[in-house]
């Protein structure tokens, strides 16, 4: 079948091992994917199986967690053109533009954060983050330091440390954002739940 004539079932019954081989690529349990997405071990294995039918309500929550564009859930990137043709994806407020289209590797984004007064919820994870900030300040929490970045300012740092990065709380920041394959692993909390 070409695209074009490509069912809606037929495109649906790909989902599935799309996602468990996103997981594994990822090399998350499906027990960590539960905690971050808030949905059942059973239920994630049901979709990755086919058991379980894709809708909007599962998938945004897992492309969040996986930090990828739904439609690499969906379908596979187009072929060929090397330019980046990515739709923003919002997940937590921020609206987020892909700058790189495959998994694994080096992941780049463009991030355009509101103005927003948060309190920083420090996290950590395997790996290399890289900011570069392009209007605005944004503010960074890494360990015990706490800075705010203006435009033109770098700020490069091993993931492993507990870090947060937002808004200033005056007005809104637009930053890039890269990291390494590490980088990619699932976010944990980096101070324990209380009881």
């Amino acid at each position: 079948m070409t695209d074009s004539n490509t069912s809606t079932d037929d495109v649906l019954a790909e989902v599935g091992p799309r996602l468990r081989r996103i997981r594994k690529e990822r090399e998350v349990t499906l027990a960590a994917l539960s905690e971050a997405t808030g949905i059942s071990v059973s239920t994630l294995s049901r979709l990755e199986s086919g058991l379980r039918k894709p809708s909007l309500e599962l998938l945004l929550p897992i492309a969040q967690a996986h930090q990828v564009p739904l439609d690499e859930l969906v379908g596979a990137p187009p072929v060929g053109d090397p330019r980046v043709r990515s739709k923003p994806i919002v997940w937590g407020g921020r609206t987020h533009w892909p700058l790189t289209r495959q998994p694994g590797g080096l992941q780049a984004y463009k991030v355009l954060e509101p103005r927003r007064r948060l309190e920083p919820e420090p996290r950590t994870h395997e790996g290399y983050e890289w900011l570069y900030v392009l209007s605005g300040r944004l503010r960074l929490v890494l360990g015990e330091h706490d800075v705010v970045l203006t435009a033109g300012e770098a700020a490069e740092f091993d993931t492993r440390v507990p870090h947060w990065f937002g808004s200033t709380g005056e007005g809104p920041v637009e930053f890039l954002s890269l990291f390494g394959p590490q980088g990619e692993r699932m976010h944990v909390r980096a101070r324990p739940r209380q009881a």
